[in-house]
């Protein structure tokens, strides 16, 4: 019987122009591919020949177990995951569920979230920062407080994911007032919506303002550090050289 693979593909935003070579390619080669419904979506016109598997939120762990039993039937299987397969994605639980396998799990890295965010308002996040998910389904609520604030008073630029949702409204107004204690109202926030996708949305304001913007699912929230300035409609964060 022909050995299957899994590839854990990070597809970027899911077009085609801001996906790797290797991403495309992994894909192709596959017989099938697995993921959240939102992200076979946003694939199923380019592999029109290719079994699509959807699954729903929640549901990652089912989808791992199902994506090894398809390899070790012989399939060449893509699990697919926007952004970094590795940075919030599927690459990790994967990894865990066929650590006892012989089944070759390869992990295809892609444009992050907070990579194409950033690349729509300027370039805000090219000295030390952090990523912080502030959804509490799988880490305490308490644990991402505490990161929030030693990142900021760290000065880091802070990218969050996952900032807003129908039942989690509160979570992003607690993470704006714990970093006021250690950044200027002024600090330069980029929020973008749908970054690199279709309706592609993005404001520039302030930490004193942001809150006042809408915030979604589909947001990466950017929070410039101390010396981050916006000029000529660009969010910049110096990395020090002379000029």
């Amino acid at each position: 019987m022909k050995k299957g693979k899994i590839y854990v593909v990070g597809m970027g935003p899911g077009n085609k122009d801001n996906m790797s070579f290797k991403a495309f390619d992994s894909m192709e080669k596959s017989d099938i591919l697995i993921g959240h419904k939102t992200y076979i979506s946003l694939v199923e016109d380019m592999f029109p020949e290719k079994e699509l598997i959807r699954s729903a939120m929640k549901k990652e762990v089912d989808r791992c177990n199902e994506t090894l039993k398809l390899a070790e039937s012989g399939k060449i299987v893509s699990l697919i995951s926007s952004g970094e397969s590795g940075v919030y994605g599927m690459a990790g639980i994967m990894l865990e569920v066929a650590l006892d396998s012989d089944i070759e799990v390869e992990i295809v890295p892609g444009i992050t979230a907070s990579n194409a965010g950033a690349s729509v308002v300027g370039a805000p996040i090219m000295h030390d920062h952090a990523t912080i998910s502030l959804s509490d389904l799988l880490t305490d609520w308490e644990l991402i407080t505490k990161r929030i604030d030693l990142a900021s008073q760290g000065d880091f630029v802070i990218s969050y994911y996952n900032p807003k949702s129908f039942s989690r409204t509160t979570q992003i107004v607690e993470a704006r007032d714990i970093m006021l204690k250690h950044k200027k109202k002024e600090t330069p926030v980029a929020i973008v919506r749908n970054a690199k996708r279709d309706k592609e949305e993005f404001v520039i304001t302030t930490l004193e303002d942001m809150l006042n913007h809408e915030i979604n699912m589909f947001t990466v929230v950017i929070v410039g550090n101390s010396k981050t300035y916006v000029k000529n409609g660009k969010m910049i964060t110096p990395r020090g050289y002379k000029l």
